[in-house]
């Protein structure tokens, strides 16, 4: 589908009722859905960016590599973002504002379609949006390499195969995590991004 015909569509489908944990809970982790954990009055607010953008007649998105640290997300795939600060005018400023952080896009050229279902992340006690936007240009990536250790331009068709989808144990601090997955490029991509990432594929084929 040609890039722009693919964002008109997909700004369309933006607009209508969101499938939100029905589709959350097809990547949801067994931990996840036996503990139920609740939002509390410590929980913060972040935001990231799903940004696609056309290359070679095909449509990418990009993906980031959290560096190995003493934190619950260290190691993990993600979409670039993060908290919520004072100084941001909403939740879609902070994607922006990270996201030209962590790799570099120039977020004034970002063109904000709309947001997935906001999801709580039990582990790190975050709510988090994701927000969907386009670049009509392939960007150059410019890594923090203290928040990002690589960043992978997944092709959407790739990212729709169905073949991708799996099944395993993960040790996540010490702890045996049974959870779903996407085979991303040689990633397990699992956890809150592949949840965002199933709500965004079943907005897609609606």
């Amino acid at each position: 589908m040609p890039f722009n015909d693919f964002i008109s569509t997909l700004d369309t489908q933006l607009r209508q009722p969101l499938p939100g944990p029905e589709a959350h809970v097809k990547m949801a982790s067994a931990t996840r859905l036996k503990l139920k954990v609740q939002p509390n009055e410590k929980t913060r607010r972040s935001a990231v960016l799903i940004l696609f953008y056309p290359y070679r007649d095909q449509i990418f998105a990009p993906l980031i590599l959290r560096p190995k640290y003493d934190g619950v997300h260290a190691g993990q795939m993600a979409f670039p973002g993060g908290r919520y600060e004072k100084t941001d005018e909403n939740l879609i400023r902070t994607a922006l504002r990270e996201a030209q952080e962590e790799i570099g896009i120039k977020a004034a050229d970002v063109q904000v379609l709309g947001q997935l279902t906001e999801l709580f992340i039990p582990p790190s006690n975050f709510y988090v949006l994701p927000v969907v936007g386009k670049l009509m240009y392939k960007p150059d990536f410019y890594p923090d390499p203290r928040e990002v250790e690589a960043v992978l331009e997944v092709n959407l068709e790739e990212l729709m195969d169905e073949s991708i989808v799996g099944f395993t144990e993960l040790d996540v601090r010490g702890i045996t995590v049974e959870a779903p997955f996407y085979d991303i490029q040689g990633h397990k991509v699992w956890g809150a991004t592949a949840m965002m990432i199933s709500e965004l594929l079943t907005v897609i084929r609606q």
